[in-house]
């Protein structure tokens, strides 16, 4: 099996079926909601925040096979990462899908998989929604420890 039909396996496997998908909704999560009018991706993202440490991220939103799979392997990618690790690992998501070389494949996984999205401009957007949610919800976090 070449290796653009093993990302096209993990990207259709977690769009068929997502891991952390479902809202937990209570207090203790921080959730943010982001979406792309450009095509329609509408994607919500809760974190708890426990020692320092992602110990739990859902998702739930409606969109493209990019985006819906994407967020499934953020939360599997970034769970039980010190924030400091998850910071890293999405900035190397970011530059990856904008055409540079991974940092670190091993901290990716399964997030390599969206290598060929910096082939798609347009699909760059799709495939880091979720991502750009969680950071969201990092950095709201992270301004809470700060006001304490």
């Amino acid at each position: 099996m070449d290796l653009k039909t093993l990302y096209r396996t993990v990207i259709m496997d977690n769009y068929k079926n997502p891991k952390n998908k479902g809202l937990q909704r209570t207090n203790d999560f921080h959730f943010v909601h982001l979406n792309n009018p450009s095509c329609g991706d509408d994607m919500n993202v809760e974190i708890l925040v426990s020692d320092g440490l992602l110990q739990q991220i859902h998702h739930d939103g409606h969109g493209c096979s990019i985006c819906c799979s994407s967020a499934s392997v953020m939360s599997e990618t970034l769970k039980g990462k010190t924030i400091s690790e998850a910071k890293e690992i999405i900035q190397d998501f970011y530059n990856m899908v904008k055409g540079e070389d991974p940092k670190d494949e091993e901290a990716l996984g399964e997030a390599l998989a969206y290598i060929g999205v910096r082939d798609f401009p347009a699909r760059i957007k799709c495939a880091t929604l979720s991502w750009k949610a969680v950071e969201q919800a990092i950095s709201e976090v992270e301004d809470e420890g700060n006001k304490k």
